[in-house]
């Protein structure tokens, strides 16, 4: 993957150098080609296409934001609502996740969205203690969190 992005950025310097122009724009289309000829040529390498990684550390990222908006919006209606109507509690979630890593950008993305806070993580790892605000059906939730952050999480760490 390093050497992937390392040869991208040669192909923008030497497009550059080509062209005697060392402006923004024309390293954008030096960048730009580097991806394009790197893409064509991605099979004959080990490795994967580094840009799919990259694409999946932005589609987690705008995950994130989604879910920390509508988060955020139930949060505030209940808080604006003159009786609450929520019903709190703690859940164990099983994850897939195996390297300290994952399970630590899955604890702060649960504990960065209002509402949810991951209380403790088991010694093997495996089971992380949620609670919650409002919960309707802890399985529910569990598998909401499995097919949005595990999945996203497992899209960028594994190949």
């Amino acid at each position: 993957m390093a050497l992937q992005l390392l040869l991208n950025l040669i192909i923008a310097f030497v497009w550059m150098f080509l062209f005697n122009d060392w402006s923004f724009q024309r390293l954008l289309v030096g960048y730009l080609l580097g991806v394009l000829l790197i893409g064509l040529l991605h099979r004959f390498w080990r490795h994967e296409f580094y840009m799919k990684r990259l694409w999946a550390i932005v589609k987690l990222l705008l995950l994130f934001v989604k879910e920390l908006l509508i988060s955020s919006f139930a949060v505030m209606v209940q808080i604006v609502k003159p009786r609450l109507s929520i019903r709190p509690g703690i859940f164990a979630l099983k994850t897939e996740l195996k390297s300290d890593w994952e399970i630590t950008i899955l604890s702060c993305l649960i504990c960065l969205t209002p509402g949810t806070l991951t209380l403790d993580v088991s010694k093997d790892g495996q089971i992380l203690y949620i609670h919650a605000m409002d919960i309707e059906d802890a399985d529910e939730l569990s598998k909401q969190i499995k097919e949005t952050f595990e999945k996203a999480i497992l899209e960028v760490t594994r190949p």
